[in-house]
């Protein structure tokens, strides 16, 4: 995307005044506990007295913190002093969302998930305590350790809501999202007072489509076009008037939070965190990496955080050697993925501006998009591979691992012809397993990796590959992709969140958690996949 000059930005701003009439006064948000609970939060994380360290930093105060405090102050000096007993006697710790659903693998796929749908929703809750951040409408977490919604999981998980016919829980998420940029500014990680630093992948602009789509009814995008155009904002560096100086003075190779400036007057964006600490749900985890890689900690923890809001949390993409996490460096690269789906949000915009008969508008973000879209094709196309790459800044240059990223220029259709038909020889060549398409060509623990396949991948390729005509092929990938999928759910009654395709014996694995089951984004592009064999 191009520099937008000030006076340019002045007018995008001023746009849509109901926005501020909108925002009701700020909620007030539970601490993150890493904040509320001080250093009882750091000596339990450190011990290691839960194997998952998200296990703590979800628990529940059974009294006020500072009274919970004030008897760790008192107690853990005293002989015979039990940690664990201590946390057990003033925590609570939710279950599993799906921890007690026995498995029945006589039904079909179909009908194992639409069983699933009611275990893994949640309904509004106004009195929550801990981390949790109460939402005001029903929504599906993943299953397994997540208990909480996560940002672009949902749209995934949405594509079979739409199919299983829950309308009005699509409508409830999407109010639920749309609730947490107008309190929040933005939509977290999840809805975790830990999360609330960092975004996700902006999937906003293509849930209220999706939306607009299961409604019949295009007003929906005019609808919330307040949230989007603040989540565009906050991905811009224009939420106020203080990141816009910053963001109007940057020169080309700098970059303010969320914004690069690049040669030729483009401003293009990275994922970035506002906390440079141990993420609070892999606390030692995170100062472990730290002390392992000879640079500043919080510069560290910033590019694991960035990482975190990636979404590909980890993979080679941010590693500089493209093997150890100690050389993450997320905040030196522009992923291709993410401006992709900045573009889709800007002709997003655009669209709702044309339906609100409002053209002077609509043609600036339309005329925002196709400058991006030019910078795309520009800083993440390499010729030579004939693939899109992520472009490092700071070394100005492209990086070189080859992921499944370099599809979303084909599934927003950004791609020119020529630059299609040569990634799915890539695709063909080197991605597509027994299992189905794998995350990158590189094996390295890191769970968006190879050898594991992700849903909401192979749904961004199939359809990637349907909008340039090759159809054969993306058949052939939506095959491989149900067949492993069904395949794992008749051997193990489980839908789960990743898949070894390379070896279709195992299960996915890699990364900081075990393998979870539940889980909404497989269980969302399976369902939409199957249901387009009954039309």
């Amino acid at each position: 995307m191009p520099f937008i000059p000030h006076r340019c930005l002045v007018l995008i701003l001023a746009i849509p005044l109901l926005l501020l009439e909108c925002t009701p006064a700020e909620l007030q948000t539970p601490p993150s506990p890493d904040e509320e609970l001080g250093q009882l939060f750091v000596d339990v994380q450190m011990k290691e007295l839960f194997p998952d360290s998200k296990t703590f930093a979800d628990a529940e105060p059974l009294i006020p913190a500072k009274q919970i405090l004030k008897a760790y102050e008192e107690e853990k000096t005293k002989d015979g002093f039990d940690l664990r007993a201590f946390v057990n006697q003033y925590f609570r710790f939710p279950d599993a969302p799906n921890s007690h659903f026995v498995s029945d693998t006589s039904l079909s796929p179909e009908a194992h998930i639409n069983a699933l749908w009611p275990i893994l929703t949640r309904k509004p809750t106004g009195d929550v305590k801990g981390s949790l951040l109460s939402l005001p409408r029903s929504y599906v977490v993943p299953g397994g350790r997540f208990g909480e919604i996560y940002y672009w999981d949902s749209y995934f998980t949405m594509l079979g809501l739409q199919v299983s016919e829950k309308d009005s829980l699509i409508e409830g998420m999407v109010s639920n999202f749309a609730h947490l940029i107008r309190y929040q500014g933005h939509i977290p990680n999840g809805n975790r007072s830990y999360y609330l630093s960092r975004s996700q992948p902006p999937y906003f602009s293509l849930m209220v489509k999706l939306l607009a789509e299961t409604r019949n009814n295009d007003q929906i995008v005019v609808q919330y076009l307040p949230e989007m155009l603040k989540e565009y904002y906050f991905w811009m560096g224009a939420a106020n008037e203080d990141d816009l100086k910053k963001t109007n003075d940057l020169k080309p190779g700098e970059a303010y939070r969320r914004v690069v400036r690049l040669s030729g007057g483009y401003n293009l964006n990275r994922y970035y965190d506002d906390s440079p600490t141990p993420r609070p749900e892999a606390y030692k985890e995170d100062v472990s990496v730290a002390q392992h890689t000879g640079r500043k900690a919080e510069d560290v923890y910033r590019d694991i955080r960035a990482g975190a809001e990636s979404g590909w949390d980890f993979s080679s993409r941010w590693l500089r050697d493209g093997k150890s996490l100690t050389s993450i460096h997320t905040t030196d690269i522009i992923p291709v993925d993410l401006n992709c789906l900045l573009y889709e949000l800007e002709m997003t915009l655009s669209e709702a501006y044309a339906l609100m008969e409002d053209q002077q508008h609509s043609q600036s973000f339309k005329n925002l998009a196709e400058k991006r879209k030019k910078a795309i094709l520009q800083y993440f196309w390499n010729q030579e591979d004939g693939f899109f790459h992520d472009y490092d800044f700071v070394e100005e240059k492209q990086t070189p691992i080859l992921s499944l990223a370099a599809v979303y220029p084909l599934f927003f259709k950004i791609a020119t012809d020529e630059q299609a038909q040569k990634v799915t020889q890539r695709l063909k060549d080197e991605f597509l397993q027994p299992g189905g398409l794998t995350t990158t060509l590189m094996t390295t623990g890191q769970q968006w990796d190879a050898p594991n396949g992700w849903a909401p991948l192979h749904w961004m390729a199939i359809v990637g590959l349907r909008n340039y005509g090759q159809k054969e092929f993306a058949e052939k990938v939506k095959d491989v992709w149900v067949e492993e999928n069904i395949r794992v759910y008749k051997a193990t009654g489980r839908m789960v969140e990743k898949y070894n395709v390379y070896d279709i014996s195992l299960l996915g694995g890699g990364g900081e958690y075990p393998l979870q089951d539940g889980f909404g984004w497989t269980n969302g592009v399976l369902l939409k996949l199957l249901s387009e064999d009954k039309k």
